[in-house]
């Protein structure tokens, strides 16, 4: 994988050191040091330059991100892909429920990033996996790739920032109120490595904020959106105020209406890691979750 990037020095950094001026865009010292040990990873007006080199106004500052090798150990294997967009620096990906995003125990071959080492791979680009927004394996709807280190970094840092904003569609069990704020503390449950339950002297802070959209057949359609992002955290916190997810393994195994659990990653809206763009993607309710 390799992006080119191009950058028109304005009279704001008149006099910075491109070590400067690259730390303002948001390169990590991991990154910089990736790229004074690429050939031309740094140049100045096609020359090749160090970090400490000042710039001046209508220079053009020229950056090489590349990666010779991709993920390893990850089997290339051609899986169905539904792509909802990609550019030279991110992916967005609608996974279907049942596909785990990562290789893990008894899941070698069956991942999402299996599928995209694999769409990579098929036109001989070395590709790094980095997803940003985990799904579990049986949470359907969008999420974010990073197609390199940089894009990485930036997106990790708004995922930090919560400056993607993520929401979900739920059905949960019974009449919810209308709206509502959960914040009980979450905790990894005790002698369990998967299961989490709410702990209020243990657990860490967790706000979940949801929204009522329709009640039919004794469930609730729901617009959940987070302020944190615990592991199971609408699972464990819907499952706290009475109303569980059906169909969910761990905290409510009733397959009457579903066979996994009714939570979909609907909408995510951020800005653009490189260009600044703001985007904005949907991905509709899944037939299986329709009341």
């Amino acid at each position: 994988m390799e992006r080119v990037l191009d950058y028109s020095i304005s009279k704001e950094y008149e006099g910075t050191d491109i070590l400067g001026f690259l730390k303002s865009r948001g390169y990590s010292r991991t990154i910089i040091t990736h790229l004074k040990r690429t050939p031309d990873g740094i140049c100045r007006n096609g020359a090749w330059a160090r970090t400490g080199d000042t710039l001046a106004e209508g220079d053009t500052l020229t950056v090489t991100i590349q990666e010779r090798e991709g993920s390893s150990g990850i089997l290339p294997v051609p899986l169905p892909l539904h792509i909802m967009y990609e550019d030279e620096d991110i992916l967005v990906i609608d996974k279907p429920a049942g596909m785990p995003i990562h290789p893990s125990h008894g899941n070698h071959d069956n991942t999402l990033a299996n599928a995209l080492v694999s769409y990579y791979s098929l036109r001989g680009i070395p590709f790094t996996y980095r997803c940003i927004n985990r799904l579990d394996k049986n949470t359907s709807g969008l999420l974010i790739v990073a197609k390199h280190m940089l894009s990485a970094s930036l997106l990790s840092a708004m995922m930090k920032g919560r400056r993607i904003s993520r929401e979900y569609l739920a059905l949960a069990k019974g009449l919810t109120p209308a709206e509502g704020t959960i914040t009980a503390p979450i905790a990894r449950r005790t002698g369990s490595t998967i299961e989490r339950c709410v702990d209020v002297t243990g657990g860490e802070y967790a706000c979940t904020h949801y929204r009522r959209l329709d009640y039919r057949r004794g469930y609730s359609l729901l617009s959940v959106t987070l302020d944190t992002g615990r592991t199971h955290q609408i699972r464990v916190h819907l499952k706290h105020i009475g109303h569980p997810l059906p169909g969910d393994f761990l905290y409510h195994p009733d397959y009457t209406i579903i066979s996994r659990q009714a939570l979909h990653s609907h909408r995510l809206t951020f800005s653009h890691p490189i260009t600044g763009k703001k985007m904005e993607f949907i991905s509709p309710l899944p037939d299986d979750m329709k009341l």
